[in-house]
């Protein structure tokens, strides 16, 4: 289930090329004005449903609930400063997918193990 249309856009970027970007700015930029950090490309919430889906093997449908809300229609950043700058993201979105979707299987099954007692070990990340 799906809430609203799916049509609303999202921007999604990977924790990596987000810290490599925040050190990116800290090594070549001392400006006053904000820099955004972004990918420049969005997706609907249908799209990344059907990516997330192809990545972890899901064969299910979706079925949108429009009775419930879609949100703001689109957040996407300007990333036009960073660009110029010459910094762009490296890992896109189903790349992402994938390894995160990767690291939690091996994580849970890890938690899982009889060497963890049985149960989900509790861990930060």
């Amino acid at each position: 289930m799906l809430w609203g249309s799916g049509t609303p856009r999202r921007e999604f970027m990977h924790v990596d090329d987000l810290a490599d970007a925040l050190v990116y700015l800290l090594r070549h930029y001392s400006g006053a004005q904000h820099v955004n950090v972004g990918v420049g490309e969005d997706v609907t919430i249908a799209e990344l449903a059907q990516l997330i889906a192809r990545v972890v093997g899901y064969r299910g449908r979706f079925v949108l609930d429009t009775t419930k809300p879609d949100g703001t229609p689109r957040k996407l950043m300007d990333v036009s400063k960073l660009t110029a700058m010459g910094w762009t993201a490296k890992i896109g979105l189903e790349d992402g997918l994938k390894s995160t979707y990767d690291w939690y299987q091996t994580n849970d099954a890890a938690a899982r193990s009889p060497q963890a007692g049985g149960a989900r070990a509790s861990h930060r990340v």
